[in-house]
Parts: C-alpha cells; sequence; structure tokens
C-alpha cells in the first residue's frame, strides 16, 4: 500500500469527505454469511455503534467517548458507544447498539441511519462485539450520560488513516505475540491526550481497510481466538503491563 504523505492536501482531504455509496459498498450486511459471526456461552455478546459524523466541505469525523472510572473491566478506556446485549430489554444486538447510543452519548434512534457492519470482534477481556456502523445527523446534539461518559470526542477520519499517528506493537501474553493498535490523540483546547487503544483502534483500522483498501499494520500478527481467549484466565495482569508499554 501507499503511504498516504503530507504533500497530498488538499486532494488527501476530499478523498476522505464522506462518500456513503463507498462506505455500504465495502461493508458487510448483519446477516450477510460473508460476515464473521461469532457466539460463545463463555464470551458477553456486545454491540456498538461504530459513529460517523458526515460533512460536506471537511473529512468526517468518527464519535468516540471516554468513559468514567466506574465499572470493573473498561474503566477510563476510550471507545465508542455500546455494551452489553440486555435480554430484558434488547430485542437484537443493533437493538443493543442503538439504546447505548441514545444512552450514552444522546443520539435518538431516528437520527441514525445504519450503513452496515463489521465483522464479530472478541476481546481479551471475554466479550464479542458486534459493530454496527451507523451515520449521525450532524446537527443532533451529543450529551453524554454522566454515570458512565467523561467526555464525548469527535475525531477526524484524517487523523486515524495518517501513519504517523497510529502505532503498533508486539506484545508476549503467555508466550506468544499478540498485537495491539494504538493511537494518542491530543485535543489542543484541553490540551489533553487521549489513549485510543485495545478492540476500539482494531476496529478503526479495520474500518479503513476495508473502506479504502488501505493497511495500517505491517506486524502481520494475528489477534488471538475466541480459544486462546478463553485459556486465558488472567487477562488483569497483563492489562496494566500493556498499556505502560503504549507511549
Amino acid at each position: 500500500m501507499n503511504k498516504i504523505s503530507p504533500e497530498q492536501g488538499t486532494a488527501q482531504k476530499d478523498k476522505l469527505r464522506y462518500n456513503e455509496e463507498l462506505i455500504r459498498n465495502n461493508l458487510l450486511e448483519f446477516s450477510s454469511p460473508s460476515r464473521i459471526h461469532l457466539q460463545d456461552e463463555f464470551f458477553v455478546s456486545s454491540a456498538v455503534l461504530f459513529s460517523i459524523l458526515p460533512y460536506n466541505n471537511k473529512p468526517y469525523e468518527l464519535v468516540l467517548i471516554h468513559r468514567t472510572n466506574t465499572g470493573r473491566k473498561h474503566r477510563g478506556e476510550m471507545s465508542f458507544p455500546g455494551g452489553k446485549f440486555e435480554p430484558k430489554g434488547d430485542t437484537t444486538l443493533l437493538d443493543t447498539a442503538m439504546r447505548e447510543a441514545e444512552e450514552e452519548i444522546g443520539v435518538l434512534r431516528e437520527d441514525i441511519e445504519v450503513l452496515g457492519c463489521l465483522n464479530d470482534f472478541p476481546t481479551m477481556t471475554k466479550y464479542i462485539i458486534t459493530p454496527f456502523v451507523g451515520k449521525i445527523d450532524p446537527n443532533s446534539k451529543l450529551v453524554k450520560q454522566d454515570k458512565e461518559v467523561q467526555e464525548i470526542l469527535k475525531i477526524p477520519i484524517d487523523f486515524f488513516m495518517n501513519r504517523s499517528n497510529f502505532h503498533e506493537k508486539a506484545i508476549r501474553v503467555k508466550d506468544e505475540k499478540f498485537p495491539v493498535f494504538y493511537y494518542n490523540y491530543y485535543k489542543k483546547d484541553a490540551k489533553k491526550n487521549y489513549l485510543i487503544w485495545g478492540a476500539t483502534a482494531h476496529m478503526i483500522v479495520t474500518f479503513i481497510s476495508r473502506i479504502y483498501n488501505y493497511e495500517m499494520s505491517k506486524l502481520g500478527i494475528q489477534r488471538f481466538d475466541l480459544d486462546k481467549i478463553r485459556s486465558l484466565k488472567e487477562f488483569f495482569k497483563y492489562k496494566k503491563r500493556i498499556t505502560s508499554k503504549l507511549k
């Protein structure tokens, strides 16, 4: 793949303006036999809204949330709006993604248009994530849920496709190499840095690969599959060691 250079300037920004046909054509339907569907009783079924804010005059943005320090597994992390499937209120995983988007960033279902899906994604914290890619009406007011969300961030797609912003490391876990992707996003007005890593970074890299046929990673290391993750009993003893190396 050719590196996207700063010299491409305006041409690159034009390329990354919202192109719904391009995005739709390169995503998968939830029920498509080509899409990887994962299910395992040892894992928690969950869904996220891979949230896009489209614009006419500049690159579109992805909406991420900075989680609060409540909860046990993903406290303080950057993620897309989402959470676990709730059988009492959710009929489908799409219901989960939509409900969580409304709860966490205040966007109503009628202001979201689903464009397609990515493959299911298993995490080291024993979740299976179904990512629904959705366009949010750019006129929608984003309102954070104070209990679970510290801040809502809107980050341009060209930030994620700039190779100088992308980092990857091979971390040894149980004597095997595991790839970790990450971005350090600096928000100038807040003078604050945000670490975007793990499942969220991998979903973004996967999206870029599918939509633009542009591969960010050069490691060529596969993530662990369900069986390997299932056998990893104490991920949290590795987690602090992993994040300490993401500089």
